[in-house]
């Protein structure tokens, strides 16, 4: 039930409060002044507070300031014996939810306590639905490296400078990259992400600029770009490595006058984004190369954060771990599995060129290829994603992983094409083909996802 905190130096209001409060099975406390309400609402969680106004040793609009600022979603109601309406409208303007006379009408004061409470808790709801709508996950990780990255959002986020995060693949750019606008005063606008490796270079700069109806073929219909749906809010161009030369030109010419024209458009549009840029590769060496401009490099490096790979970072790998046990289970609806020191250990000792996102993957494995205790042998196991899996190494998991013939394969290509349709083919069949679930597992575009099952022939029931 509701816990509720009365603040007021009137004996009698008290105790009839609390009469009146307990038998409605709320929880109650009380307290004859501000400084002491101050100090339990800073140690307690309470569901709401009744105040009153006058009180000798500090002021109830006081206590309801200092009160929202230590719990900023606490709901407060106001009560005095001498209420005018600018009382009122002042304890309003500083928070209060509601503002009730001396003596409070029974059925007001009842209607008024359950208002407020389904308030503070519509506020928890949003708060909690915000956090899953955003997929902000928290950057994990205690070591030296991860430390130093969000002591650095911390300090950029709330600015508007322009940041480039630089890492391997699956190493968590694009985390740093939604921190930076969580972090930052744009965070109540759109996160806008435009993978430019997975858009065709004739398509990126319609993706980026958006287009003119009847600029070329199969504009029918105007289209509004990435640019201008960020407006207010942050661009995140990933992969910016893999970016056109020509499309490069024009994001250069926004970033310095912020302003775009649409494709096969002339009129200018203002604009106003924050651009985060991530990249895998050597954006230096693609300069030498002609591939990047350096002055689009400058424009976007105005702060380098570097994401390391989970490789240099192995002190995490038990953290990570732990973590991605608990969301993964909670996803499925089942306990959360444990995992022995043995099993942590040899999760720390493989190579992980997938980073992170392989790491997630390999949890989500073991937790249904597993039993309830994760041990290093199931580590062994089902280390290789493209191994078959047999009903005794799932059941028990005891014996070394079945091994792949690697002389079926003339080259290296073949292996990685082969590893891939089993991987997908593994994943599709777990989300029992569903593709946009499947798509979002594996961190794909879903379009990119029929490609694929395209390219391998997937087809379901095989």
């Amino acid at each position: 039930m509701a816990k509720i905190l009365i603040i007021d130096d009137e004996r009698s209001i008290r105790s009839t409060l609390r009469e009146i409060l307990e038998y409605e099975d709320y929880t109650v406390e009380d307290v004859d002044n501000g400084v002491d309400g101050l100090e339990l609402i800073r140690k307690n969680d309470y569901d709401l507070v009744l105040c009153d106004i006058k009180m000798n040793r500090m002021d109830g609009m006081e206590v309801l300031t200092e009160g929202l600022n230590i719990k900023p979603d606490l709901p407060f109601i106001m009560i005095s014996g001498h209420g005018t309406v600018e009382t009122a409208v002042e304890a309003s303007k500083k928070g209060a939810f509601d503002f009730i006379s001396k003596p409070p009408d029974l059925n007001r004061l009842l209607i008024t306590v359950r208002n407020a409470l389904d308030r503070g808790s519509l506020v928890v709801e949003a708060k909690v639905l915000k956090r899953k709508v955003s997929k902000v996950r928290p950057i994990l990780g205690e070591s030296q490296a991860i430390l130093r990255i969000k002591e650095t959002i911390d300090r950029v986020g709330p600015t508007d400078a322009r940041v480039l995060v630089t890492g391997a693949n699956g190493s968590g750019k694009e985390l740093v990259a939604r921190w930076l606008h969580e972090k930052s005063n744009r965070s109540n606008g759109p996160i806008i992400e435009v993978n430019c490796a997975a858009i065709p270079s004739e398509l990126i700069e319609s993706e980026l600029f958006g287009h003119e109806k009847g600029s070329f073929t199969s504009a029918i219909k105007q289209r509004i770009g990435k640019f201008e749906s960020a407006n207010g809010g942050t661009l995140f161009l990933d992969e910016i490595g893999d970016m056109s030369q020509s499309a490069q030109a024009k994001v250069l010419r926004a970033l310095q006058e912020s302003k775009i024209t649409r494709v096969g458009g002339e009129k200018e549009i203002d604009v106003d984004v924050r651009v985060v840029a991530a990249t895998n590769k050597d954006l230096l060496k693609e300069i030498e190369a002609g591939n990047f401009r350096m002055d689009l490099y400058h424009r976007l490096s105005v702060i380098l954060i570097h994401v390391p790979p989970l490789t240099e970072r192995r002190e995490d790998i038990a953290l990570l771990t732990q973590s991605f046990l608990e969301e993964i289970c909670n996803e499925y609806g089942m306990p959360a599995k444990k995992i022995s020191d043995a099993a942590l250990e040899a999760l720390k000792a493989l190579p992980w060129t997938g980073n992170i996102r392989e790491l997630r993957n390999m949890v989500e494995r073991l937790i249904i290829l597993s039993d309830k205790i994760i041990t290093d042998n199931d580590v062994k196991a089902f280390a290789n994603p493209s191994a078959p899996v047999t009903a005794e190494a799932g059941a028990t998991a005891t014996a070394a992983a079945p091994q792949t013939d690697f002389d079926q394969f003339t080259n290296f290509q073949e292996y990685k094409d082969y590893a891939e349709r089993e991987y997908i083919k593994f994943k599709l069949e777990k989300n029992n083909w569903n593709v946009s679930k499947t798509a979002d597992d594996i961190d794909i575009q879903r379009s990119h996802l029929y490609s694929k099952i395209e390219k391998f022939g997937l087809k379901r029931g095989e």
